[in-house]
């Protein structure tokens, strides 16, 4: 299976992507947890357009993927689990482990810096909540992040089917937490022990400073519980509370041509975390 997975990396990668994406949108509009606010004609365009950027950027800055980058370092013998004897399923599950705290460690990073927050509230400038939300993020926010974990990559020794694992189940995972979806109050309580759920990360995304600042995770809930993080409601309930921030409000603002200039206009904000005491 392993084999199968490194050698179709482009099929597994692009057919996780459409087939979550195609699934989440048509359990939104089955079950949806919230009024839709904007239009997806207004909001897809842009969302999606920026999928398409991020992709070209990734191959032009970066021709050996962190999958690659995992490859030969296991040949060369680099990193920590590398120079470990260890069976491969342990190996596998503390590589996903370790990348999983690192991403969460990089998005409390990009919302504490105030240069990076920049670059991030992109993310959070979208005026409604969905499934492409989850893959709307600057090209340069994703440069870095990249180069960020090519490093952790080649440091901890990751073996390259946890690499690829991990990056289908992150873009997977993202796409499922920003969906517009009602789950059951039940299911949502119990998911949210192992899971990210829409609910819990929908928290994440209000216009609220100190809930902006909360649930940091992508994949599993366990950091934001364990390093204090966790918010579980939104103060105003799910369907009272403000997705966005307290500037870009205009509609317009969604255009994918204003979504890449945003990181370069206007002031910093109250967002970041060492800002807090400013709102």
């Amino acid at each position: 299976m392993a084999d199968f997975l490194l050698a179709h990396q482009p099929t597994v990668r692009l057919a996780a992507f459409v087939g979550i994406l195609v699934a989440m949108a048509g359990l939104e509009a089955l079950a949806p947890r919230r009024r839709r606010l904007v239009s997806r004609w207004t909001r897809w365009p842009g969302n999606l357009g920026i999928v398409v950027l991020n992709t070209l950027a990734l191959r032009l800055a970066f021709p050996v993927a962190a999958v690659g980058l995992a490859a030969l370092a296991e040949q060369r013998g680099w990193g920590l689990l590398n120079s470990l004897d260890l069976p491969g399923w342990i190996r596998v599950i503390v590589a996903l482990l370790v990348l999983d705290l690192a991403i969460y460690l990089q998005h409390v990073m990009f919302h504490a810096v105030p240069a990076l927050w920049r670059l991030h509230r992109m993310h959070h400038a979208d005026l409604d909540f969905d499934v492409t939300t989850g893959a709307r993020f600057h090209p340069v926010e994703i440069l870095l992040s990249m180069g960020l974990k090519l490093a952790v990559v080649a440091a901890l020794g990751a073996p390259p089917v946890a690499v690829l694992v991990f990056e289908v189940v992150l873009n997977a995972t993202s796409m499922f937490n920003h969906a517009n979806l009602g789950l059951p109050s039940s299911v949502d309580r119990i998911l949210r022990w192992i899971i990210v759920t829409p609910d819990m990360h929908r928290v994440h995304h209000s216009v609220v400073v100190n809930e902006t600042n909360s649930n940091f995770g992508f994949n599993l809930p366990w950091w934001d519980r364990l390093l204090g993080t966790y918010r579980p409601q939104p103060a105003a309930g799910h369907e009272g509370m403000t997705i966005g921030l307290d500037m870009f409000r205009d509609p317009r603002q969604l255009r994918l041509d204003r979504m890449l200039v945003q990181p370069f206009i206007g002031p910093v904000g109250v967002y970041p975390i060492n800002r807090r005491s400013a709102s």
